[in-house]
């Protein structure tokens, strides 16, 4: 870990920190950032309207554990807590799921956000680092309704 698995100081919440090994631009990545991923619908699947959605995916994170998944589906204006799988272990993934029957035709933006028990959440722009280390943004899916 002398010149690989670095990322920049200060610009990731990391608790658990290697201070042997920092120098005044690096340090040693020691951590996972919360992070989640919607696992479906699909991108682009279709719904008839009036038919309810179910929204699902998993949640991970450093080994604090999730205490919440929010869902957002109309762009970011409202977001709603997710129901919260099992808690398997530390460093298990976490199954989320959300229900939702979209207000009418057209397009519509689905976007999840995990947050950890230290508090912890996931980004909407991407913290970069020349390594493309720690990438938590919030990934959107988009259904079509008709």
């Amino acid at each position: 870990m002398k010149s690989a698995y670095r990322i920049p100081i200060g610009k990731f919440p990391v608790i658990e920190r290697f201070l042997s090994q920092e120098t005044d631009a690096t340090t040693p990545i020691t951590e996972m950032v919360v992070n989640s991923l919607t696992t479906m619908p699909v991108e682009g699947q279709r719904f008839d309207a009036g038919q309810p959605v179910d929204v699902g995916g998993v949640s991970w994170d450093g080994g604090y554990g999730i205490r919440f998944v929010e869902v957002s589906t109309d762009g970011d204006e409202t977001w709603h807590q997710a129901s919260l799988g099992r808690d398997d272990s530390r460093f298990a993934f976490r199954p989320w799921s959300f229900r939702f029957t979209p207000a009418g035709p057209g397009m519509h933006r689905i976007i999840a956000k995990a947050t950890n028990r230290v508090g912890q959440t996931q980004v909407d722009k991407l913290i970069f680092n020349p390594a493309g280390y720690h990438n938590n943004v919030i990934r959107p899916t988009t259904i079509i309704v008709a």
